[in-house]
């Protein structure tokens, strides 16, 4: 006799018993568990043909957090002078602020493929010729000119933002989601390409970092081009204006300029009040909890709610950064423990990637039609400036008055970009 899958019913005195002799298997069908949905950025992630360029993105762009520490421990380690690397790494960043706008508009023009591959080649020829200048004592102004091509580095953040905004185009709640990874991308490149290449030059060989950030931004930018279906077309020459003479443009560089300028003196005076206190080797440690605290918060930020206008968006984040930035200054001023002002600068940290994604969005926003990759290249650009002028004005103040007393340049920086955003980063008017 076939069992019957049906419950049974029964009493039993004043009680009602349900019997059910179907299979755990049938029950476990007909009510099934609810899962979970993906997060967002599993969601984002599961675009199609996302996870392809993420991979080539992300080993592209650790190096760039490990060509300048690896100059500047292998011109130091084998010629001896510090003074020598820095105005080495210096001269490259300026290189990079003037060329990096021109490959980016080429990059519009014609293709990120077409661009990015034989720009990338030079950039990486330049790092080989430094390795070899380097390793062969070549004159002092072969290393100026080695480092100086590698400005041609295509600017890899730039490039996967703009895939972004084309797959999302219209979808602005997962383009936020998109730009608040790929800041908390920046964040952690920043963070371990730093402590990557210390380790390769001080554990095997001097030019070890270098020829490693060689490697990986080849094979990460090969990789990332090979995904053509991702591609943003190209729209040619085209009617749009320059992105620098665009409107609301000019006002996001200043505030860029200033807030490169709170990343450049701080990264300074960190290494300057660690020495005082004699721990410099700690120094990369300190830093690194200020960029994981950015690279945490990037992440909240991207799965929050957003409330209001980007650009009252951008008011907040700034106010907030300037706020938190005063506490390495009581860190320092009041403890003068390295121990406190590491657990300091990872709070101060987390307003830098909220402010960073709703720069960058506006960027997108108020950049002309085809020439996106300009426009975040300028961005990237006027946060470089500010970094060699605050690197500058950090290191003045902490060696002719004191490191503690140089916390405030940061501050300062901070608040001139509070100010500058109050005052003219309005919704232009069209």
């Amino acid at each position: 006799m076939p069992q019957s899958h049906r419950p049974m019913f029964t009493t039993t005195a004043d009680a009602l018993v349900i019997v059910d002799f179907s299979p755990r298997g049938a029950r476990a069908a007909a009510s099934p568990r609810r899962r979970r949905a993906p997060g967002p950025y599993r969601r984002l992630l599961a675009t199609p043909g996302a996870r392809a360029f993420t991979i080539g993105n992300l080993l592209a762009r650790l190096p760039m957090g490990m060509f300048s520490v690896s100059a500047v421990l292998m011109i130091a380690g084998t010629r001896g002078s510090y003074a020598l690397a820095g105005a080495v790494t210096a001269a490259g960043l300026g290189a990079t602020a003037v060329v990096a706008p021109w490959t980016a508009r080429l990059v519009d023009r014609h293709g990120q493929a077409k661009i990015a591959v034989p720009a990338m080649a030079l950039a990486a020829l330049g790092s080989l010729a430094l390795l070899l200048c380097v390793r062969l004592g070549a004159p002092a102004w072969t290393l100026f000119v080695s480092y100086a091509a590698t400005a041609t580095t295509p600017n890899l953040g730039g490039m996967s933002r703009a895939r972004w905004a084309h797959l999302l185009h219209g979808d602005e709640s997962s383009l936020h989601v998109a730009n608040s990874f790929e800041q908390a991308v920046d964040e952690a490149c920043y963070m371990l390409g730093p402590v990557l290449a210390a380790f390769l030059c001080t554990a095997f060989f001097p030019e070890a970092g270098t020829l490693t950030g060689v490697v990986l931004l080849v094979t990460g930018v090969l990789v990332f081009t090979a995904q053509r279906s991702t591609e943003p077309p190209v729209r040619g020459r085209g009617p749009s204006k320059a992105p620098f003479r665009a409107p609301g443009i000019p006002p996001l560089l200043a505030v860029c300029l200033a807030m490169g300028a709170v990343f450049g003196s701080m990264e300074v005076v960190t290494i300057a009040f660690a020495d005082a206190q004699g721990h410099r080797s700690a120094a990369g440690i300190v830093l690194a909890l200020q960029a994981a605290g950015s690279c945490a918060a990037g992440l909240v930020y991207g799965t929050s709610r957003r409330t209001g206008s980007a650009e009252d968006r951008y008011v907040w984040c700034i106010a907030a950064m300037t706020a938190l930035l005063t506490l390495p200054l009581l860190a320092a001023s009041l403890t003068g423990s390295l121990l406190a002002l590491a657990a300091a600068l990872l709070i101060a940290g987390m307003a830098t990637a909220p402010t960073m994604v709703t720069g960058m969005t506006l960027v997108q926003r108020r950049t002309p039609p085809g020439r996106l990759n300009e426009g975040m290249t300028l961005a990237v650009t006027g946060l470089l400036g500010g970094i060699a002028c605050g690197s500058a004005a950090g290191g003045w103040t902490a060696e002719h008055v004191s490191p503690v007393a140089a916390y405030g340049v940061p501050v300062t920086a901070a608040a001139t970009a509070l100010m500058t955003a109050l005052t003219w980063t309005r919704p232009p008017r069209t």
